[in-house]
């Protein structure tokens, strides 16, 4: 789909496009990708039947030939109208669901949500914002609220869900995320949480309700991270199938969803992401005279630097060739040091009130960016962006946009070129990379801490945990940013899994120290007191702009004309800490830095927009670098300082009705002088003085 775009053409107008297995990301794509599946459930099955049978004495059953299913989407014309329902058979029957004899209840609708907490941010991959019993290991109050249920009679009952540690535990015998569905009060017969570890809809049974209304909860067993999308109560005999395709659909039908998103405007710039980088470009952007628009897909403000993910700021501001950058960042930045700390320390309201203060921006939070229409396939036009509690759709206009949401979500969305994992020395002709590219990334951290209580303490001695012995338990009260996971996995379409093994390993780990190390009296009275359940990454999509910075860049401290701010971090690239490793090969969840010292280097500007998308702006840690030079530009005094750039370009286009590419050309001169006055306050409190250096190689609790 990258390719066609960048080339303007389309599927299946120009090219026919079919992929192979079942991925939910083909769903994601406009138009959905065509694609030949294989149940993976029917070749279990027969293998074990094969296998049974060989055992007993049977020498029939050697092979067996499995069909396989064409899915079509909007990728292929339609050449053969009729096979489109057969490859969907597995869909049947639920377009014919209506609010008349069906009720769709997603969990972010549910009223009163108790212990648990709305978690959007795998919308990308599931489709949803749904609900998390995130108790750590003890049980959460229900989530409760009530439904219209349009005419008597007996109800089946669905709800999707997952059984989250089935990737590593035996899921016939542990769910630890098992919850229960109360209807007036009353359970319902299903266990719900438990089978297989991807999305699906658990069947539960069939209940006969009246018509009128009704309560319904949702109770916590344990308290390890239950998960529910949404509840799907119908009277059709159907089934609804686990693709993505069928969860849009029954939204549709169900909801009452607007067919056309609101319009919200059209702005002199937009800014999607709001972490540092993208509050400092909506900022400096504001300040200069335009009208802004930032939308962010949490309901806080901050990133990675959020009370949600609590990684503390790092580098230096106010350096290089241009020292009045980054005081726009001492203006909402937290005035206390420190990773995995209790969450005042990260003051998200400074943050909210930051950008309050700016009578220019309009704050969209809590939308997530889930489609881009263009103008021309080199120019956005808008920005359509999803409520992600209510699934209500918004769009956005502008004749500017930058892509600060760290994953490149824009950006890809557009169809810019983007890269991810580690180039091949051959690309890029980088010493330290390797001979073979491969999908390698620096991984996402899953923090936590302990507390001291009063008296003693209980934590479940859990047995569907990683094999945590005395070689391998960590004796720590704080799992600091080496607590890092995901290396080897995708970081885009494996993300939840990545954040799920994150948690996994913390409970593993502190239900060793608690229950069976040797240690343990140390650990009488403590007690889990933060897991984030929100991931800080470090790496994943790289959008490519106009250059690409690249290791000898750095290392030679070639200077470019177009250079802007400063890095001050040495080129710190993570790797899995080898006695990690050797004790868990494959599944290591320790991190060690590999630090390349570096002088301050200055940032060349062509780095922040798309070479593929004229109007896109990007800053963090999705600009245009090689793998190994995002080792020094990621951190978050640095990434602030690009959109404090980013914000100031984009105003110098809107003034001139230019592109970001003509600042380049024609008007950087008009840039230099923004960047020397800098878009800040001076007469603040400077803070911003703590984790000047690099600290990686301490691996220290105190970081």
């Amino acid at each position: 789909m990258q390719a066609l775009n960048a080339l303007n053409l389309s599927a299946p107008e120009d090219l026919a496009l079919v992929g192979f297995d079942e991925s939910e990301i083909f769903s994601l794509y406009k138009p959905s990708v065509t694609y030949i599946t294989q149940s993976t459930r029917r070749l279990g099955e027969q293998s074990f039947e094969m296998l049974r049978r060989m055992i007993a004495g049977d020498d029939d059953c050697r092979s067996v030939v499995i069909e396989p299913e064409l899915i079509v989407g909007g990728s292929t014309a339609c050449i053969h109208p009729e096979r489109v329902e057969a490859g969907r058979e597995h869909a049947a029957g639920v377009a014919e669901l209506t609010p008349r004899d069906s009720v769709l209840l997603p969990g972010t609708y549910f009223r009163h949500k108790g212990g648990w907490t709305a978690d959007p941010q795998f919308m990308e991959q599931m489709g949803s914002s749904y609900l998390l019993a995130h108790g750590l290991g003890t049980p959460v109050e229900d989530a409760v609220t009530k439904i219209e249920i349009p005419q008597s009679g007996q109800y089946r009952i669905f709800v999707r869900t997952k059984n989250w540690t089935a990737h590593w535990a035996d899921k016939e015998k542990h769910a630890p995320g098992a919850f229960r569905l109360r209807i007036d009060g009353r359970d319902c017969d299903t266990l719900f949480g438990t089978g297989d570890p991807e999305w699906h809809w658990q069947a539960g049974g069939t209940t006969y309700l009246t018509e009128g209304v009704h309560q319904v909860a949702l109770h916590d067993l344990a308290g390890f991270d239950a998960r529910c999308d949404a509840i799907l109560f119908t009277l059709h005999d159907v089934a609804p199938d686990d693709s993505l395709e069928t969860v849009f659909r029954l939204r549709n039908n169900l909801l009452g969803l607007p067919a056309e998103p609101e319009e919200r405007g059209t702005f002199d710039f937009v800014v999607a992401g709001g972490g540092v980088a993208g509050m400092c470009a909506a900022i400096a952007a504001a300040r200069q005279g335009l009208r802004v628009a930032l939308i962010q897909d949490r309901k806080v403000l901050g990133g990675n630097n959020s009370s949600e993910v609590r990684v503390g700021l790092g580098g230096r501001l106010n350096i290089g060739a241009y020292p009045s950058l980054g005081y726009l960042l001492n203006e909402f930045g937290p005035s206390t040091k420190g990773n995995a700390r209790t969450p005042e320390v990260y003051e998200d309201e400074k943050k909210l009130r930051a950008i309050l203060a700016e009578e220019r921006i309009t704050l969209l939070l809590g939308y997530k960016v889930t489609k881009v229409n263009k103008r021309t396939p080199r120019t956005i036009e808008s920005i359509v962006a999803t409520d992600v509690d209510t699934y209500r759709q918004i769009v956005v206009r502008g004749p500017l946009f930058a892509d600060c949401t760290g994953d490149a979500t824009l950006g890809v969305l557009a169809g810019a070129e983007w890269s991810m994992g580690r180039e091949a020395r051959s690309k890029y002709g980088e010493p330290s990379a390797p001979d073979t590219a491969d999908g390698m990334t620096m991984g996402a951290s899953v923090q936590w801490y302990c507390l001291e209580a009063d008296a003693p303490t209980a934590f479940p001695d859990i047995e569907w945990g990683l094999p945590i012995d005395e070689r391998s338990v960590q004796i720590v009260r704080r799992g600091q940013w080496y607590w890092e996971v995901g290396m080897r996995d995708d970081q885009i379409a494996d993300a939840e899994k990545i954040r799920d093994y994150g948690m996994y390993v913390a409970y593993s780990n502190w239900s060793y120290l608690k229950n069976r190390s040797s240690v343990r009296d140390r650990y009488a009275n403590s007690y889990l007191g933060w897991v984030a359940h929100v991931a800080g990454k470090r790496e994943s999509r790289r959008l490519l702009g106009e250059f690409v910075l690249r290791e000898q860049d750095l290392m030679n401290f070639t200077i470019y004309p177009d250079g802007t701010a400063s890095t001050s971090w040495y080129i710190d690239q993570h790797y899995p800490d080898p006695e990690n490793s050797k004790l868990f090969p494959g599944r290591e969840y320790l991190s060690c830095g590999h630090l390349t010292p570096l002088s301050f280097y200055p940032i060349p500007y062509r780095c922040f927009y798309s070479k593929d998308v004229d109007n896109l702006f990007m800053a963090g840690r999705n600009i245009s670098v090689s793998h190994v030079a995002l080792g020094t530009v990621r951190v978050m005094r640095t990434t602030a300082m690009m959109g404090e750039v980013v914000g100031m370009a984009a105003s110098i286009c809107s003034k001139h009705g230019a592109l970001p590419h003509d600042v380049y050309d024609t008007r950087f001169e008009e840039l230099r002088e923004l960047m020397r006055r800098g878009a800040g306050r001076t007469d603040v409190p400077y803070l911003q003085v703590y984790t000047l250096i690099d600290t990686t190689a301490a691996r220290s609790e105190e970081c």
